[in-house]
């Protein structure tokens, strides 16, 4: 049996904060991306439609739409600029 591959749609202004971070971060962030399109179980928010990954002290909120087997990522960025992020939501 075969996954089937998602596809990763980056929205406006996800990068707010990843554009700021070191390049060795960057790249850790971007190796979780890579992974993201396959079939792998996020947390999700009890009260928002996102699920996260966590990269360290990193997070990832997207939309996963299970129709076009799509993740929308909408934020990038550490923990406190998630926690900012989230209340905003």
């Amino acid at each position: 049996m075969e996954l089937t591959k998602w596809r990763v749609v980056f929205k406006p202004d996800w990068d707010l904060h990843f554009k700021d971070f070191d390049k060795s971060i960057q790249e850790h962030v971007l190796k979780k991306i890579e992974k993201m399109e396959q079939s792998l179980q996020a947390r999700g928010l009890h009260s928002l439609r996102f699920q996260i990954e966590e990269v360290g002290q990193y997070r990832i909120a997207f939309i996963q739409d299970e129709k076009t087997h799509t993740k929308y990522i909408h934020f990038v960025g550490n923990h406190k600029q998630y926690e900012k992020w989230y209340r905003e939501q």
